[in-house]
């Protein structure tokens, strides 16, 4: 039987065995009850930030700047001066004048919209002091159908500035729309012409309308009520234009500047007078109307 001990290298020592690693313990993990809702991540710079920051900062980022759209309460509750605001018109009720159907029938897309936004509509007026100036005041809100345009919010706007020229009061309307409301067909579109009318009597009556655009305002009510203001006021980065960029490019076969349709881009073309970051909007309106004297 051949021998099987190891030869050793004369000079060598022999290899000794591994010793097996004694394990590591592992690391204990504390977990922490984190509130639901306490951190939100802003959707410009992908920031995560504490969300009471952000509504201390009235929906701004204190990140980066960028202004989130907010519902029309808050934003009514960030323009006026306490308690001074008194809505009309709440009661108005979009109707079905199409008998419209796409994925789900229209009347059934109202009544989801109402219960997310727990508004009846895209638009609430009424009349408010915003440091104690008296105006009459228009808000639409970006989270009822993507503040579309039908015949509710065409009548409430039309009403509300009929209003301010009966009570010669500015009326100030802050804009956020996809446009006119698909679902009513030609009855949305002719709020266009509904509202711009009462706009040529409130100017022939002397009176001072203000606009502030934030985001988007686009399609018929940019090219209606939102571009006819005596001073139009943006917010910083808000989307302003008519028909989306891509429809336009493929439309003209260019490409579009830097910046196509941002608030920035209208202010260098002249469409918007200033822009005005949130925290900063009640000083301005309040500004112009004493400066337009009224």
């Amino acid at each position: 039987m051949a021998d099987e001990t190891p030869v050793i290298a004369p000079g060598s020592q022999p290899t000794e065995a591994p010793k097996p690693e004694t394990p590591k313990p592992e690391p204990v993990v504390q977990k922490v009850d984190v509130p639901v809702g306490a951190w939100t991540q802003c959707s410009k710079c992908g920031a995560t930030v504490y969300q009471r920051d952000v509504e201390e900062q009235l929906g701004v980022c204190p990140e980066c700047g960028y202004h989130h759209r907010i519902s029309a309460r808050t934003r009514i509750g960030h323009l006026c001066d306490p308690g001074t605001f008194e809505e009309f018109l709440p009661d108005l009720v979009s109707t079905d004048p199409l008998k419209f159907t796409d994925r789900i029938p229209y009347k059934e897309r109202i009544r989801e919209a109402q219960e997310a936004a727990q508004e009846t509509e895209a638009v609430i007026v009424g009349k408010a002091f915003i440091r104690g100036r008296a105006v009459i005041l228009g808000v639409m809100d970006p989270f009822f159908i993507m503040g579309s345009m039908g015949a509710v919010v065409g009548e409430k706007v039309t009403a509300a500035i009929e209003r301010a020229a009966d009570e010669n009061l500015p009326m100030v309307m802050v804009t956020a729309s996809g446009g006119a409301r698909m679902q009513e067909g030609m009855v949305s579109l002719v709020q266009m012409a509904k509202t711009s009318a009462a706009l040529a009597r409130l100017d022939e009556a002397g009176g001072l309308y203000i606009v502030v655009c934030t985001d988007p305002t686009t399609a018929g009510v940019a090219a209606s009520f939102a571009s006819l203001g005596d001073v139009i006021l943006a917010e910083p980065g808000a989307m302003i234009g008519f028909a989306g960029p891509r429809v336009i490019a493929n439309t003209i076969k260019a490409e579009l500047p830097e910046g196509f349709q941002t608030a920035e881009f209208m202010l260098e073309h002249g469409f918007v007078d200033r822009i005005v970051e949130r925290k900063n909007l009640r000083r301005e309106i309040a500004r112009l109307i004493d400066y337009a004297g009224k």
